[in-house]
């Protein structure tokens, strides 16, 4: 039971990394690039890459909800 569990972390932990990395790229790089994303044709440029931002963050809660359930039903730790 246990080296279930201890696979079940690892594949946890291993999914929470990756979420934690894709928010970081996309939360920083946003930032980075911000200022070059205006032009004096569209100066909202920068507002409408923050939305989008925004839109990959929810996305990326609701796709980490679905893997996670995976995950666990993959080693019968559900919930009920």
């Amino acid at each position: 039971m246990s080296s279930n569990r201890d696979r079940h972390w690892v594949k946890t932990k291993s999914l929470t990394f990756l979420v934690l990395a894709i928010w970081a790229i996309v939360s920083i790089g946003i930032n980075w690039i911000g200022e070059g994303l205006n032009s004096p044709s569209f100066p909202g440029a920068y507002f409408m890459a923050g939305m989008g931002s925004q839109i990959i963050f929810a996305i990326l809660v609701f796709w980490f909800a679905f893997r996670q359930n995976k995950i666990d039903e993959e080693f019968n730790l559900e919930e009920k």
